[in-house]
Order: C-alpha cells, then structure tokens, then sequence
C-alpha cells in the first residue's frame, strides 16, 4: 500500500493533530486516533504508524508538565503492566484485529461502568485494591501492546486516583513514554515499523508539535469536572467505536 497517498497522508496528518491534543491537554482526544488510523491503513499498518507520533507527543508531554507526574501513582502498576505486554506479544502475530477489538471495547465497557458505579457509591478504597491495581495494569499492558489502545484504561485509572488534571496530563506522559518506547523494538521486528512507515511520520511530526502547543493553552482553561466528564465521555466514545 503506498503511505504517501493523498487519503493516508490526510489521516495522518490529522492524527498526529489530535496526538499532539491528546498528549498534552486534551486526554480524551486520543480515543479517536486509533480509529482513524484503522480507516486510512490495514491495522497493522496503522499501529506502526502511529506509536512514532505517540512517542513524540509523549516526549513534548514531560517537556511540558514533568513537574506535576505522580510516580507513586504509577510504580505498583508497572509489573502488571509488564507481565500484560508480555501476554500481548505472544499473541499479536496469532489473532486477527477483527477479533481482538471487541474484546478491547467490553473490557473498557466494563471498567467504565466500575469507575462510574465508584463515584455513585464513593468507593475510595477501590483503586488501592491490589486486584484493581492488577486488573487494570494487566489490561493496560495487554491493549497497549496489541493497538496502542490503553488511552482510555489507563485514563479511567488516573481518574480514579483524583488528580487534578496538570497532575493527571503529567503522570500519563511519562506512563505512555516508557511503555510506548518499549515497544519500538517488537514493531520493528514484526515489520509494522519500517523505513516507509517513518518517512510519513517525518511529513506530519511537527502537527504533533502543533498540537501539544495548542493543548497547553487549553488546558488551564477547561474546569476540572468538565475534564472528567469530557474523559470519561470520550472513553464510552471509543469503547463503542471498538465494539461495533
């Protein structure tokens, strides 16, 4: 497929847009990238396509907000998280994304209904449940892996954690630029990284730039429930989008 058509070379460009958006203001933006890109390319192209411009997006992130991550927040997530992108390795050459998607969007259904029953109810013990913490940390890695899909898991965990939102913003910069970073070598191998794929990406990088600059600025000005409802909103957004 050439990747420097006209309709590839628009999505992409678009995309790393709402990258640059989503990373560094704007978190529920992110949920329409993965999508998009499954419209313009093959999925397995698309995801390689992609995590380059994640990457970048997360770098500008910790340039911008690396004073207000919450490491804490993180570091009893990391194992499982691991041990989920290990599970995902295995199986990213054995199924087929038709398949695997559904089951992306049930399970983020379905932690989207645990966190909205958590606020109802005031469960503020639950996110420091350690099979909370391993069940979101498993999934996360799992999606993560299989089609750069852990957004919206991982953005239901930090709003479970109540931080404000610079604080939120920060701590999934550094989150997504380890996690995204350790996956460059996998993608490489398995061919969805190429000589090719990185020539778009150099065409459309500086709209990520463009975009995290205009997240900064949009970000002090949305309320703090307005960015928790706009999350969580976005995040049934795109559970869906994977479902049907």
């Amino acid at each position: 497929m050439d990747l420097m058509s006209p309709g590839v070379l628009g999505a992409t460009a678009l995309a790393a847009l709402l990258v640059g958006l989503a990373k560094n203001g704007v978190p529920g933006l992110g949920v329409l990238v993965v999508p998009l890109m499954a419209y313009a390319l093959p999925a397995r192209d698309s995801v390689g396509v992609l995590l380059p411009l994640l990457v970048t997006g997360d770098m500008l992130a910790i340039a911008l907000y690396r004073r207000h991550a919450q490491w804490r927040k993180l570091l009893g997530l990391l194992p499982y998280v691991v041990a989920g992108m290990l599970a995902a390795a295995f199986v990213l050459a054995r199924i087929d994304n038709a398949t695997l998607r559904p089951l992306l969007g049930g399970l983020i259904l379905l932690l989207l209904a645990l966190e909205v029953l958590r606020m109802r109810h005031q469960w503020r013990h639950l996110p420091h449940h350690p099979l909370f913490t391993a069940g979101i940390g498993t999934a996360a890695g799992f999606a993560t892996t299989l089609g750069n899909a852990a957004g919206p898991i991982m953005s239901l965990y930090l709003l479970s954690r109540e931080l404000p939102k610079q604080q939120f913003v920060g701590t999934a910069a550094w989150f997504f630029f380890v996690v995204n970073c350790s996956k460059v070598p996998l993608y490489w191998q398995l061919g969805m990284i190429t000589p090719q794929s990185l020539a778009l990406n150099a065409w459309v990088v500086p709209l990520v730039a463009a975009g995290a600059w205009c997240g900064f600025r949009l970000l002090p000005v949305i309320p703090q429930q307005w960015f928790k409802g706009l999350v969580l909103l976005l995040t049934a957004v795109a559970a869906f989008g994977l479902l049907f």
